[in-house]
């Protein structure tokens, strides 16, 4: 039997290590021999899939975006329909509604029937019950607008849309309309975050909740549904505070809920609670905002009491696609804040005299991540 190595380029009989490894497969007369070796080909067109696949993301992204716009994921919900149809509600010629569909198909969000009508798969059908994420989606042409030239925006020379579009960040007040698209924006995806969060951090013992940066309360409110004894406070801007208490009345949850306003910034957070929750708040600002912020929590919460951190985290050593490809990016368009790994999360909260008692292992690391710390003295 011949020995494979007799057919492999000379380069290979010994072990290239480090730089010299890449080297090698970056060879073009390599990759020419990889993709016909039998033991090699397999690889080679992996690869090559893997690497056309993120060339051609942002297409992906824009027919979802496309789907997402002209409500076609409801409207296969409801049933389904034919190209012609759908181009005749979309206002879209036939022609270029079939490549969408088409498009659509290959990225496995919708299927063709028999009758030449169009059905959701089981991703398709997400992008309807998932909460929040069509209007994740729609929100995305301004992220995408900020990465359009990736050269300037990595070198900082960007004005972001992003920066603006979130004005809460940088200490400044809302406008009503600002207030509530910000809200309904953050309360919509809420659900998954508050989901993954109460099946990782236990919450028994405690007696009453402050969610520090909580707008319209749908975290607390999913808490309240799950603990019908746990007093609940809102800490957050005047500006959405109506928004708050409609939903605690809605969830009668008026007669232990509240709603405290003031700046975690600017104003010192009261005491009160035995439990103090950041969700998704501390990859919004810098670690000096951050630093300051965990310092009031310590100063406000009593010996034992509790902290619950959830939000969307790096990987740290081993770099993860939703924190550091995703969020790491968005909150760098946002021009403060940043992706930290729990590590990173954690020294920041012993560094604030807490005890880190557990980060578990996220569930589903692009809805959120957890640490639960504690305050021994």
């Amino acid at each position: 039997m011949t020995d494979a190595r007799m057919d492999m380029p000379s380069a290979l009989a010994s072990k290239p290590k480090g730089g010299f490894f890449a080297r090698l497969i970056s060879s073009r007369k390599f990759q020419t021999w990889a993709a016909g070796f039998p033991l090699t080909r397999g690889i080679v067109r992996r690869e090559g899939e893997a690497l056309f696949d993120l060339l051609a993301g942002f297409c992906y992204s824009q027919v979802l975006m496309a789907l997402v716009q002209f409500d076609i994921p409801r409207r296969l919900l409801e049933e389904p329909m034919t190209a012609t149809q759908l181009a005749h509600v979309c206002r879209v010629p036939e022609e270029r509604m079939v490549i969408l569909l088409r498009a659509s198909a290959a990225i496995n969000l919708i299927k063709k029937k028999r009758g030449g009508r169009y059905a959701l798969t089981q991703r398709g059908a997400a992008l309807v019950g998932v909460p929040g994420l069509g209007a994740m989606i729609k929100h995305h042409d301004i992220l995408y607008r900020d990465l359009a030239d990736p050269v300037a925006f990595f070198r900082g020379e960007t004005e972001t849309e992003l920066a603006s579009f979130w004005p809460y960040v940088f200490g400044g007040g809302m406008e009503p309309d600002v207030a509530a698209t910000y809200s309904d924006l953050m309360a919509q995806s809420q659900e998954l975050v508050a989901q993954d969060t109460l099946r990782s951090i236990d919450f028994s013992g405690i007696k009453a909740l402050r969610d520090v940066g909580g707008g319209s309360g749908a975290f607390l409110e999913a808490v309240g549904r799950k603990y019908s004894d746990l007093e609940l406070v809102v800490f957050d801007l005047p500006e959405v505070a109506p928004s708050s208490a409609a939903r605690f009345d809605a969830a009668g949850m008026s007669a232990r809920a509240r709603f405290e306003t003031g700046s975690f910034k600017t104003d010192v957070i009261p005491t009160g609670t035995d439990a103090i929750s950041l969700i998704r708040v501390l990859y919004d600002h810098s670690d000096d905002t951050v630093r300051q912020l965990l310092t009031k929590c310590y100063d406000a919460l009593p010996a034992g009491g509790r902290l619950i951190i959830s939000e969307p985290m790096s990987g740290g050593e081993r770099p993860e696609r939703a924190g550091d490809a995703y969020f790491a990016l968005y909150t760098l368009a946002m021009q403060t804040g940043k992706a930290r790994s729990a590590a990173e999360i954690s020294a920041l909260c012993e560094a604030a005299g807490f005890e880190v008692v557990a980060t578990p292992k996220p569930m589903r690391p692009f809805v959120t991540g957890c640490l639960h710390a504690r305050k021994n003295n």
